[in-house]
């Protein structure tokens, strides 16, 4: 089992069966759950929940061991990707570092806490899950010789408009997009029309012509978000406690603190 334990530093229990049980009938004097029950026990392996596993690094005491978060987000479900702050982290884009990690899954998992850090569980977008393009702007990554599936920031980018709640405050969610250089504005808009929230539309074309200049945002797809955009002016988030202006040309209602961007005026 070193061999398994030495390539896979986060595992699931599937995994670890199917390995297991391919090394033939010979080599398996034990089952495959009294296995991870005695490596568990004798500390070299971490139960992070029911059928997820992290192994504890030689000469490191088990109780005090921190696994990496992003490959824990990674196993907590079958198809788990890496998105919204999540995925700006993983990328090196996030403004804070959190304590709590987002990922899309069509399946119903629960949400996990491990060790002061928690684990959010997000739905994939029926949209997208209706044009069977779950996969749109998904890339496969490598991590501690382990593949994991993350956003790539022009899906991040619509996705943080699109469920602004998953990615903390709007300081937080323009200071972090704000260290992206470039986009792939073919992508960006290609998602926004699979999602087909013209509020969404609206969200990350405001976003855009905020940034035009910084991003050289051609008008053209200035243009055709508008196209998406509402009929009907639409708030920017839910809650309507602050005070807000309505930029006609998105027909949104945005509070004053991100057209001025209050939090970079220097006091």
């Amino acid at each position: 089992m070193v061999d398994f334990f030495q390539t896979h530093a986060v595992f699931t229990v599937g995994e670890f069966k199917r390995h297991h049980d391919s090394r033939g009938k010979a080599k398996r004097s034990r089952s495959a759950d009294s296995l991870l029950a005695y490596h568990v026990k004798v500390g070299h392996l971490i139960n992070v929940k029911r059928g997820l596993y992290a192994v504890v690094p030689r000469g490191i005491d088990q109780k005090k061991y921190t696994p990496d978060p992003f490959l824990l987000a990674s196993r907590m479900s079958s198809d788990a990707v890496l998105s919204h702050h999540t995925a700006l982290e993983f990328y090196g884009r996030a403004y804070s570092v959190f304590s709590k990690f987002t990922y899309q899954t069509s399946k119903a998992p629960k949400p996990v806490t491990f060790r002061g850090m928690s684990f959010q569980p997000v739905k994939t977008p029926e949209a997208l899950k209706r044009q069977n393009k779950e996969g749109f702007g998904v890339k496969t990554h490598n991590l501690k010789g382990l593949k994991l599936k993350v956003t790539t920031l022009e899906r991040t980018l619509v996705d943080v408009m699109d469920r602004p709640k998953y990615s903390g405050s709007w300081e937080e969610k323009w200071r972090s997009l704000e260290t992206v250089e470039f986009f792939n504005l073919d992508e960006v808009v290609e998602y926004v029309k699979h999602l087909g929230n013209a509020t969404t539309a609206a969200k990350v074309g405001f976003y855009l012509e905020q940034h035009r200049e910084e991003l050289m945002v051609p008008e053209s797809y200035l243009d055709e978000l508008k196209q998406l955009c509402p009929k009907q002016p639409h708030y920017l988030e839910r809650k309507r406690n602050k005070k807000s202006s309505w930029v006609t040309s998105w027909n949104l209602m945005v509070p004053d603190e991100i057209i001025d961007r209050t939090w970079a005026q220097v006091l």
